[in-house]
């Protein structure tokens, strides 16, 4: 990593009206972009986030073009920022299912990336039952990204648990993770999950949430994080919604990576996409 790059995490409560939320996506990456962000990363399900699993499935989008995309272009283009689109509900070959979509969009609107979700969440106690395989195609690509000539890994949510997915996108220096943990597994494993990712990569995390309660009952954790290459919480958005800035600093990066060469010590070789 050669340079330094002001990011930005969007918080966000989603509500059942896509417009409304798309109303509060640009206003928010307006104002993430006015402090200064370069990048700015929006959360999981941003849309919407409905009163059922299956709303979404009305509001999938063929890629590249529709309602959704056509406003993450726009507003990349518009605030002049590399834009990294949390997910979207994109049309999927199974029936009543969508794919779990993170697009990452440059500051001249045009699409460069994209990653499918690969892990499904399912959960079952405490009175909550989750299962996203009913409604989501799990994606089967494991994502390389390298944006203006830095290495960026992706994960989506449920990924964050599973740390051999991170493993098979080294090398790389930042980590985006758009979420929408519930407040149950988010309180339990949400910071630690992010502070373990981080410190065992030696990457700047930058985490953004869900954080409140939505029109379905469904409460969501929030705290939005951005956490740099020692473990250390450079910014963070408890509940509601908000944006968090912080500096991914190339200087700090390197002489983490330098004091404590721990990517170099590894004995077993990397991970391969299965």
């Amino acid at each position: 990593m050669q340079k330094t790059i002001r990011a930005a995490a969007v918080q966000m409560v989603s509500s059942t009206d896509v417009a409304q939320n798309i109303a509060a996506m640009r206003r928010l990456v307006a104002e993430a972009a006015e402090r200064g962000a370069e990048w700015v990363l929006l959360p999981e399900y941003w849309p919407l986030m409905g009163k059922n699993d299956t709303d979404k499935l009305a509001w999938a989008e063929e890629a590249g073009k529709g309602e959704i995309q056509t406003a993450l272009s726009d507003t990349a283009r518009h605030c002049g920022v590399v834009l990294f689109g949390g997910t979207i509900p994109l049309v999927s070959s199974e029936a009543g299912k969508v794919m779990n979509t993170l697009q990452i969009y440059l500051p001249d609107g045009t699409l460069a990336e994209h990653y499918h979700k690969m892990h499904l969440f399912g959960f079952s106690g405490l009175g909550e039952r989750y299962a996203e395989a009913d409604t989501i195609s799990a994606g089967c690509e494991v994502p390389h990204f390298n944006i203006g000539g830095v290495g960026v890994a992706a994960g989506v949510c449920y990924d964050l648990r599973f740390p051999e997915f991170f493993r098979a996108q080294q090398p790389f220096e930042v980590l985006m993770l758009p979420a929408a943990f519930t407040y149950t597994t988010g309180q339990a494993h949400w910071e630690l999950l992010l502070k373990a990712r981080a410190v065992e990569n030696q990457c700047y995390v930058v985490a953004s949430a869900q954080g409140g309660k939505h029109e379905s009952g469904r409460r969501t954790f929030g705290h939005s994080m951005i956490i740099d290459p020692w473990g250390e919480v450079l910014a963070e958005r408890v509940e509601g919604e908000g944006v968090i800035v912080a500096d991914l600093e190339a200087a700090r990066l390197n002489s983490v990576r330098t004091r404590l060469p721990a990517l170099q010590h590894r004995l077993l070789p990397p991970y391969e996409n299965q």
